[in-house]
């Protein structure tokens, strides 16, 4: 007892850096796919990727037949995606986290079934997964 008293300013570190390592797991982040979901729901079809990168990130290297529209302008652009309200949509960004925002605003929207690509297409390109230029 005397050593946590003496090293309180020690203890207080240790919790609060446990508490940190443990904020990103209890965090609801959102619907979020590995990339072996994502490839599942690609390969049923019926399945949107909409990458929310700015053009030139997009134009480097995307997804097949993904949608390309950038998440500062996906609130003034959302009503183009009206038509695929009833399919899975896959969103991707650069490495999961702008994905998770864009996440949000659809399923405000009223799209139910959209997701977040897990490590975004960093991961995707990790695995080996194809992508187009």
């Amino acid at each position: 007892m005397k050593f946590l008293i003496d090293n309180i300013f020690l203890v207080a570190v240790a919790i609060l850096s446990g508490c940190a390592l443990l904020l990103p797991v209890l965090q609801k982040r959102g619907n979020r796919l590995t990339t072996l979901q994502a490839t599942q729901f690609i390969n049923q079809g019926k399945t949107l990727i909409l990458d929310v990168r700015d053009s030139d990130a997009f134009a480097a290297s995307h997804l097949i037949d993904a949608k390309n529209i950038p998440l500062k302008d996906l609130s003034q652009r959302i009503a183009e995606l009206d038509k695929f309200k009833a399919k899975n949509v896959v969103v991707v960004c650069q490495t999961g986290t702008q994905s998770s925002k864009a996440v949000a605003k659809l399923v405000q929207a009223g799209f139910a079934q959209a997701f977040s690509l897990d490590g975004g297409i960093a991961a995707w390109q990790t695995q080996g997964l194809p992508t187009v230029k």
